[in-house]
């Protein structure tokens, strides 16, 4: 079909329908196309930020989002205690959902233990970088962070060797296609979470 006779379909389509079905027609037309700019926009793969040779603090110094912290306790697979400029805070790593280990009068889930003592063999006593997204913290005054240990990604390590699972939890979805590679990668190998499936 050449654009002239496209201009003449298009035309013929608008003397046949009436005013509101055309405002109807082009107002989906508009949503559907700002929906999928905003997907394109959140799942546009960034680079692995473990994939370089300085720790990922080094790279911006004086950025708000950064910040060096010490690793003083790890409470389950995807949390721990932080000290940050003298003052202890509780991190909830951002984007993935480890089994719970610790939670009151609850049996530990199938492999909750086991990512507790893998977070703990990466994170425990060691510096980090904490790297916020959108969110400061959660409906329970956690900091809401990407961990790094030096170059190392632990959110991503976590999900990648199958401690943890990728969740999305918008609007904090910078790395977001990094971890769900790296589930996918991790279910593919029936690692940790995903052997007995």
């Amino acid at each position: 079909m050449d654009n002239r006779s496209a201009d003449e379909l298009c035309k013929l389509l608008l003397k046949s329908a009436s005013p509101v079905k055309i405002h109807f027609v082009l107002s989906w037309l508009l949503i559907g196309l700002m929906l999928t700019a905003c997907d394109v926009i959140a799942a546009e793969p960034t680079e692995p930020p473990g994939r370089v040779d300085q720790s990922v603090c080094e790279l911006h110094p004086g950025d708000p989002r950064y910040q060096l912290g010490l690793v003083k306790r790890v409470v389950d697979g995807d949390t721990i205690v932080v000290m940050v400029d003298g003052r202890e805070y509780r991190v909830r790593y951002i984007g993935v959902d480890a089994p719970e280990s610790v939670k009151p009068d609850t049996p530990p889930e199938y492999y909750g233990v086991e990512a507790s003592d893998y977070n703990r063999q990466l994170v425990a006593g060691k510096d980090v970088c904490l790297e916020r997204d959108v969110s400061d913290t959660d409906k329970f005054d956690r900091w809401l962070r990407y961990v790094y240990v030096d170059t190392d990604f632990i959110n991503a390590r976590l999900v990648r060797e199958g401690y943890a699972r990728a969740v999305l939890y918008r609007p904090d979805v910078k790395y977001q296609s990094i971890l769900i590679d790296a589930e996918r990668e991790a279910q593919q190998a029936r690692r940790g979470l995903w052997a007995k499936h």
